[in-house]
């Protein structure tokens, strides 16, 4: 509620949704968002809207002063000298694989560095996480980098990129046909193509002109690997760190000349707007992932 009334507080200030977003880092839509959430929460509407623009109501003039004294009473809550600077809350969004592999170290190295600041970690897709960054319910986070062009309010930074290769069961790698054949007449575990990763598993089938015979769509890679290792089919997955060891009974075959990525990174706020302690964990993050 604190963001959406800061938001609120901006909205006044700045005129109009876009020039708010324009000056706190949020998306003209990540600012109507907010606005449309706190208009539910409080159970009434804060602006006239005609057309394109928005202006404040009655009640959203008197929800103003009234955010205005929150905010400033939270403002004087949080004053807190030296300590204040020394403690909080980040929120850090990250896909499943990244939290089992680098995001650990890094979130390990921070809280020895500040251990007075607690961090929630926040699951999900990357989809999800991206538009929750946008909003400012996250601070930052890990997640796979899609296939369009960010929102200019946002700041992109590649942590590692990922080779896909084909994972098969082990009894068919034995044999002395190629990822392409194999692709052709197995049955296909599919990566969820929802997901930013499985849109690139499509591009890739569609651009190689190869017809799979799908059996399973899901968007978890250790779930597709223990699908193969089980001999359910075979799969175009990533290389990734996060899942460890392949499972025992499974191959992975590289694609050679065709090979494709996905690049794994961090999206946050704008460095104007965001606080030196996030940067100070994104910092972590890239050293454990070069690492």
């Amino acid at each position: 509620m604190l963001a959406e009334l800061r938001t609120l507080i901006a909205v006044s200030q700045y005129g109009t949704f876009s020039s708010a977003g324009a000056r706190i880092g949020l998306t003209q839509s990540a600012v109507s968002a907010q606005m449309q959430r706190l208009e539910d929460e409080l159970g009434f509407a804060l602006f006239d809207r005609t057309g394109r623009s928005a202006t404040l109501n009655d009640a959203g003039r008197e929800t103003l002063a009234l955010a205005e004294e929150i905010i400033a009473m939270y403002a004087r809550l949080s004053e807190r000298g030296a300590v204040a600077a020394e403690s909080g809350m980040l929120r850090v969004g990250a896909i499943a694989s990244a939290q089992v592999s680098f995001l650990a170290d890094a979130l390990a190295r921070f809280r020895e560095d500040r251990p007075g600041w607690r961090i929630r970690v926040v699951p999900g897709v990357s989809l999800n996480l991206l538009g929750q960054v946008d909003s400012g319910e996250l601070d930052l986070a890990v997640i796979i980098k899609p296939p369009f062009a960010l929102p200019s309010e946002l700041e992109w930074r590649t942590l590692v990129t990922e080779p896909f290769v084909l994972l098969v069961p082990k009894t068919l790698a034995r044999g002395k046909r190629s990822w392409r054949e194999l692709l052709k007449s197995e049955p296909f575990i599919r990566y969820d193509r929802t997901s930013f990763g499985g849109r690139l598993v499509e591009r890739f089938l569609r651009r190689a002109r190869l017809n799979v015979q799908d059996v399973l769509e899901l968007d978890e890679l250790q779930a597709i690997a223990q699908l193969v290792a089980r001999g359910v089919g075979v799969a175009l997955i990533p290389d990734t760190a996060g899942l460890g060891k392949w499972p025992a009974g499974v191959a992975a075959l590289p694609l050679d000349e065709a090979t494709f990525h996905r690049e794994i990174g961090l999206v946050q706020r704008p460095r104007h707007n965001r606080q030196a302690v996030a940067e100070a964990l994104a910092e972590c993050i890239g050293g454990a992932a070069r690492q």
